[in-house]
């Protein structure tokens, strides 16, 4: 984010507090709207989602003692307290840039521009000081993609990686120079990576033409990476599934993304995890579900029914005059949690109507329905029909 940024949010507001709030009213005033933003909380709300992350980055400057001093001082002295830049740049509306360096150098002691907005300058993206180009830069995280099978998902897996992405380079060991060579300290930016150039009564600070902003010289870049001391390789990885993973959860492997740079450490890499469905097994949470299809005369006389588990079969009693629906429970047989402890298996029971039936079998069943004949399973429906 950029000092103008920071300056002209007001975060206080997003955290619907005053500016003089305690610590503790920062904190639970940030808790209640943390519960009511997150994006568990609001699936596919996209503006929940931006709630979310606004408040989150309001509570992390104003959290901090060190980072809200910094905070309400540069507001008070940028913008009055109210946002926005007093008058605008240049002199216009009677501000004068000479003026802003002064009052900035009072209100700190003497430290200055500079020591009044810490280390923001410095970041990614802003105007930078000398020596940030060199400094160490944690490299990106990368993501990629895995099918595995149902089963898989359930009990676990190990299963290798293919990808190719950026890595440090191999020949030259990431230093972008030839082996044998070594890179040297630019001369015209004294290995800062920046030169400050004057236009009136501004300095500005750029990249270094020379060498690029990295604040080396490279004479002999290596063959193989150019000089970028990064390469495109494939690699092969072993990645970890654990059990009970869900589709479309993410497993992170801390450093193995994209490299850093000037010595900054990896970032990392996130595998999202695709679940192939299973011809008969569903899944709820740690359950595992299935249907069984029954005969009339199993569900109205009773049976004993058997069906398959990830790991073998399990026999279940079926008492009679069961309805069809009726979810039978096979306590263990489900997935395993992370303490130890199984989820169950839910057998469903359905009604299984032949399609054809043969001429016995319709005499049994014209002769069920004359004997039941009295019995009517829609009473209640028809006693609405008719008005009773």
């Amino acid at each position: 984010m950029s000092a103008r940024d920071w300056i002209e949010k007001d975060f206080y507001r997003e955290l619907g507090v005053s500016s003089d709030a305690s610590a503790d009213e920062i904190k639970k005033a940030y808790r209640k709207l943390a519960r009511e933003l997150h994006p568990d909380a609001n699936p596919g709300d996209a503006k929940a989602e931006a709630r979310f992350k606004a408040v989150s980055e309001a509570y992390g400057v104003l959290s901090d003692a060190a980072k809200r001093k910094q905070y309400d001082e540069a507001r008070r002295l940028f913008a009055g307290g109210g946002g926005g830049f007093p008058g605008g740049f240049g002199g216009a509306g009677g501000f004068d840039v000479n003026d802003l360096f002064g009052r900035a150098a009072q209100g700190t002691g003497g430290g200055g521009l500079g020591d009044l907005l810490g280390g923001l300058f410095n970041r990614r993206g802003g105007g930078g000081t000398a020596g940030s180009a060199t400094r160490p830069r944690r490299g990106e995280d990368v993501e990629t993609d895995v099918r595995i099978d149902f089963t898989e998902a359930v009990k676990g897996a190990t299963v290798p990686l293919r990808l190719s992405s950026p890595a440090a380079c191999t020949t030259c060991g990431g230093s972008g120079a030839k082996p044998g060579t070594t890179p040297h300290v630019c001369a015209t930016c004294s290995g800062s990576g920046l030169v400050t150039r004057s236009q009136g009564a501004f300095a500005f600070s750029e990249p270094c033409r020379d060498c690029r902003g990295t604040g080396r010289i490279i004479d002999d870049p290596c063959p193989e990476c150019g000089g970028d001391g990064v390469s495109t390789r494939t690699r092969t990885l072993t990645v970890r599934i654990p059990s009970g993973v869900d589709d479309g959860q993410r497993i992170r492997l801390a450093g193995q993304g994209e490299p850093g740079r000037n010595g900054g450490p990896s970032g990392d890499l996130f595998v999202r995890v695709h679940v192939n469905p299973h011809s008969v097994f569903g899944r709820q949470g740690n359950d595992l579900t299935l249907t069984a299809p029954m005969t009339f005369s199993e569900l109205a006389l009773g049976t004993t029914l058997t069906v398959p588990t990830l790991d073998g079969k399990v026999t279940l009693k079926v008492p009679a005059g069961t309805g069809s629906g009726r979810v039978l429970r096979a306590r263990g047989k489900g997935i395993t949690k992370k303490d130890g402890t199984a989820g169950d298996l839910l057998i469903t029971l359905e009604v299984a109507v032949p399609n054809n039936l043969s001429s016995d079998a319709r005499k049994a069943l014209e002769a069920y329905a004359e004997v039941t004949a009295d019995h009517d399973p829609r009473g209640d429906l028809n006693a609405l029909l008719e008005g009773r």
